[in-house]
C-alpha cells in the first residue's frame, strides 16, 4: 500500500512537472489564451440577426437565423462592388432594404472616426458614396434621408429629391464650434459622439451644438518619425475651468428653418431621445454639479418645454441610456433614488406608475421591453454583487424568472423581437461559453464553449482564483487571491495587490480571465501571492457604498487598501516586508498614494498613466465626484501625491505615454518633478505618442517585461 502511494505522488509530481508555465510572449505575443469570441450581433426584423464577416480581404454582410444559428442570405459582398474593396462597418435603415458601408476610418479620439462612408441598395445592387472624412452617417425613419457631420457642421442627403444635400449648419470650425458632434470631454464622460436625432416622422432634426472657443487649448507633442515633432492642440476643459456652451436645436425639413430650443438653467445637456411622438423630444439636462437631473419634453410644434422627471442626490446622478417609450409613451427608466439601482415604470407625462424591481441589490443591465408579453429584461447582482445573472420580470413587477445560469457572468444579447437571446456565460473557471435561448431562458443550442482554450489551459500551470470577503473600516470588502500553485503555508510569499478602485468600478467579479489575470498567474507561478479587493466606492453594493468617495476621491480608497495590507502582513505564509501594489489610470494614482501614504506597509508601487492631482482632470469626470477645486480645495489637495513626495521610502515605477489625451502625461512629468526636488529616487518609463491604452506593436509585451522585472528586483 506504501509502495503504490508513493507512486501515486511521484506520478502526480510528474504531472505537475510537465505543465507549462506562462510567458509574457504567450500573453502578449502569441495570443496563446485568446478565447473565441462571437462577433457582435446586429439584431435584424423578424427572428433573424446580421454579422460582418472578413474572408481572403474582402467582407460580407450575412443574414443568419435565430432559430436554427444557420446563414440564410449573403445581403452584400464587397466583391461584388466596384470601388470599394472591403468594407469595415455597416448600418440599415428601417424597413432592410439598404445599408450604409463604412471604411478608411482615422481615429479621432476614443471612441470618434472620421471614414468614408456609402449607401448601398440591397435590390438595385447600388452603391452609391454619402462622403468622405464624415461623421455618423445616420438614416432617417422613412429611409430617404441620410444625416451626417462633416468639417464641425451638419448636413442632410435627400434620396427622394435627386441626392440633393442640404448643409444644415455652416458656423462648424475647428476648436470653437461644434455642430451636431460631441466635444471631447462629452466623448469621453457621456459616451457618446453622435448629437443628432431624427425624429419618429422623418421631418425633425435635433441636434446639440457646442461652442467651445472659450474652452482653453491642451497641445500635446507627436514626435513620430520626422526631423521636426507636429503637436496636437485640441479642446480639454480641466476641473474648474470654463466648458463649452452647448445649445439645443431643431431643424425642420418642412420650412428648412431651424430653432434654438430653451430648456431652463443647465450646465450639460447629455442625453437627447425622441419619444414615440413624432413632435415631442426627451431632453435631459444637469446642473454643473451633477446632482440635479431634469428631463424635459419638447414640443417641436411650438417649441415649448416642461418638466417630466426631476432628480436629484446629495452627491450626484448618474447618466444612463436606460431610457424606453412604451406606444402610450410612459416610459422606463432606472434610478438609484431607494439606494440601489432599480427600474421604473412612468406615464407619458412623468407620473411614478410603480417600481418594478426591487431589493438589496442592483440591477446592472437594462435590455429591453416586450410589449407583446408585457415583460422587461435586465441583468442584476441579485445572486451576489461578483455575479451576474438574466432576468425577465412583467411591467407589474411580477412573475420574475432568472434566464440565465445562477452564478458567474451572464450577458444576453436580445433579438429585436425580444423572442430570443444569446447568452455569453463565463466564471473564473469557465471560459466565454455562448448559447442560444429562447425568451424563457431555455437553451435550444451551445454556439461556442471555446473546448479548445480548456485545453489549452490545462496544460499550463494555472492558480485557482479564490472568492472571499475581508472586513476593514467597518465594511465586508470583495475579494479574490491567486497562490501559487505548490503553495505551502508553512513558507513565506510576498503580495502583489492590484485594483482599480474607481467609483462604480469592479475588479473582484466571478468572470473568465483577461490578459491582466494570465499575468497575475504568471507572477504566481514565480512565488508571488496576488491580491485583488474592490474597496468602497466601487460598484453594485448600493449607492452609499459607492458615494461615500464623495468630494474626497482617493482618500477612502487609499484607507481601504492600507488597511487590507496590514491584515495580510499579519497572515503567517504573508512577508510582511514585501507587499506591493500596482494600477492603472485611476489605479495609478492608488498604487501612488499607497506607497507614498501607507509607506510602513507597502514595498513597491507601479503606476501606469495616473492621474497625480484631480485638478489636471476633465471637468465632468472629476466634478462630478469632487465639485470644482475652488469649492473644495483640500478635497483635491489632501490626496494629491503631489503634494507630499517626501514620504516615498519604497520603490517606486512611474509609466505613462506621451500622446496619452485622456489622462496627460503632465501628470506623471509632475510626480518626477516634485520626487527630484524632493530628492527621491525611482524608476520610469515613457512611451512616445502612445495613448491612454498604451500598446501597439511591441508596447505592451515591453511594458509587462518592464514590470516583471522591477516586481522580480524590488518585490
Amino acid at each position: 500500500m506504501k509502495k503504490l502511494l508513493l507512486l501515486f505522488i511521484g506520478i502526480s509530481s510528474l504531472v505537475q512537472a510537465q505543465k507549462k508555465d506562462i510567458s509574457l510572449e504567450d500573453i502578449w505575443r502569441k495570443g496563446t489564451f485568446r478565447a473565441d469570441y462571437m462577433n457582435s450581433l446586429n439584431s435584424m426584423n423578424g427572428d433573424f440577426y446580421s454579422l460582418l464577416n472578413y474572408e481572403n480581404g474582402s467582407s460580407t454582410v450575412d443574414k443568419y437565423s435565430y432559430e436554427t444559428l444557420e446563414k440564410v442570405a449573403t445581403i452584400v459582398d464587397s466583391k461584388d462592388l466596384a470601388g470599394l474593396k472591403y468594407f469595415q462597418s455597416y448600418s440599415f435603415n428601417n424597413d432592410e432594404t439598404k445599408l450604409i458601408l463604412g471604411t478608411n476610418f482615422k481615429q479621432i479620439f476614443r471612441h470618434s472616426y472620421l471614414g468614408t462612408y456609402y449607401v448601398y441598395d440591397i435590390a438595385k445592387k447600388s452603391l452609391d458614396l454619402i462622403g468622405t472624412d464624415i461623421q455618423e452617417p445616420t438614416f432617417s425613419p422613412d429611409s430617404k434621408k441620410i444625416a451626417y457631420a462633416k468639417d464641425n457642421n451638419l448636413f442632410i442627403k435627400d434620396y427622394s429629391d435627386a441626392n440633393v444635400v442640404i448643409q444644415i449648419t455652416n458656423s462648424g470650425k475647428k476648436n470653437e464650434i461644434i455642430n451636431g458632434i460631441t466635444d471631447w470631454v462629452y466623448e469621453e464622460e457621456f459616451g457618446f459622439v453622435k448629437a443628432f436625432e431624427w425624429s419618429k416622422d422623418s421631418k425633425n432634426l435635433a441636434y446639440l451644438r457646442f461652442d467651445e472657443s472659450k474652452v482653453k487649448t491642451f497641445s500635446m507633442d507627436v514626435y513620430g518619425k520626422e526631423k521636426y515633432p507636429t503637436q496636437h492642440v485640441f479642446k480639454y476643459p480641466k476641473a474648474g475651468e470654463e466648458n463649452a456652451k452647448v445649445a439645443l436645436r431643431i431643424f425642420s425639413l418642412e420650412t428648412n428653418k431651424t430653432a434654438e430650443i430653451r430648456v431652463g438653467d443647465y450646465e450639460y445637456i447629455p442625453r437627447i431621445n425622441w419619444t414615440n411622438n413624432p413632435n415631442i423630444l426627451a431632453v435631459r439636462t444637469l446642473n454643473r454639479h451633477q446632482n440635479d437631473l431634469k428631463m424635459y419634453f419638447v414640443d417641436a410644434t411650438t417649441f415649448n418645454s416642461s418638466i417630466v422627471l426631476n432628480e436629484t442626490d446629495k452627491a450626484y446622478v448618474d447618466i444612463t441610456d436606460d431610457l424606453t417609450f412604451l406606444d402610450d409613451n410612459s416610459f422606463i427608466w432606472t434610478s438609484e433614488k431607494d439606494g440601489y439601482n432599480h427600474i421604473y415604470h412612468y406615464d407619458k407625462d412623468g407620473k411614478l406608475l410603480n417600481q418594478v424591481t426591487k431589493g438589496n441589490w442592483e440591477v446592472t443591465s437594462y435590455y429591453g421591453y416586450n410589449a407583446d408579453k408585457k415583460t422587461i429584461y435586465y441583468q442584476s447582482v441579485e445572486n451576489g454583487s461578483i455575479n451576474r445573472g438574466v432576468y425577465s420580470i412583467s411591467l407589474d413587477g411580477k412573475n420574475k424568472k432568472l434566464l440565465s445560469n445562477p452564478t458567474g457572468t451572464n450577458n444576453a444579447a436580445f433579438s429585436k423581437n425580444m423572442h430570443y437571446f444569446i447568452n455569453t456565460f463565463s466564471d473564473a473557471n469557465t471560459p466565454p461559453v455562448y448559447t442560444l435561448r429562447n425568451d424563457e431562458g431555455k437553451v435550444l443550442k451551445t454556439i461556442k464553449d471555446n473546448a479548445g482554450l480548456k485545453e489549452t489551459i490545462a496544460g499550463y500551470n494555472l492558480s485557482k482564483k479564490e472568492f472571499s470577503t475581508i472586513n476593514v473600516n467597518g465594511n465586508d470588502l470583495n475579494m479574490y487571491t491567486i497562490k501559487p500553485a505548490n503553495f505551502d503555508a508553512n513558507k513565506k510569499y510576498p503580495v502583489l495587490m492590484y485594483q482599480y478602485s474607481g467609483p462604480g468600478s469592479q475588479n473582484v467579479k466571478n468572470s473568465w480571465n483577461g490578459s491582466n489575470d494570465y499575468w497575475h498567474q504568471m507572477l504566481a507561478q514565480n512565488g508571488y501571492i496576488v491580491v485583488c479587493v474592490d474597496g468602497r466606492g466601487t460598484g453594485f453594493k448600493g449607492r452609499d457604498f459607492k458615494k461615500v468617495t464623495y468630494m474626497n476621491l482617493v482618500k477612502y480608497e487609499t484607507e481601504d487598501q492600507i488597511s487590507v495590507a496590514k491584515e495580510l502582513a499579519k497572515l503567517p505564509y504573508v512577508d510582511a516586508n514585501r507587499i506591493g501594489i500596482w494600477g492603472w489610470s485611476f489605479g495609478g494614482h492608488m498604487s501612488t498614494n499607497c506607497l507614498l501614504k501607507g509607506n510602513d506597509v507597502f514595498a513597491a508601487a507601479i503606476a501606469v498613466a495616473p492621474v497625480t492631482t484631480w485638478r489636471f482632470y476633465d471637468t465632468i469626470y472629476t466634478e462630478r465626484y469632487m465639485r470644482t477645486p475652488e469649492e473644495n480645495p483640500t478635497g483635491y489637495d489632501d490626496n494629491s501625491p503631489l503634494n507630499y513626495p517626501e514620504l516615498l521610502k519604497g520603490k517606486y515605477l512611474l509609466i505613462h505615454g506621451t500622446g496619452d489625451d485622456n489622462v496627460h502625461v503632465q501628470n506623471a512629468y509632475r510626480m518626477a518633478e516634485a520626487l527630484i526636488q524632493a530628492n527621491k529616487q525611482f524608476e520610469w518609463g515613457m512611451y512616445p505618442d502612445k495613448n491612454h491604452g498604451i500598446y501597439g506593436g511591441n508596447t505592451r509585451l515591453h511594458l509587462y517585461t518592464k514590470m516583471t522585472n522591477f516586481i522580480k528586483n524590488n518585490l
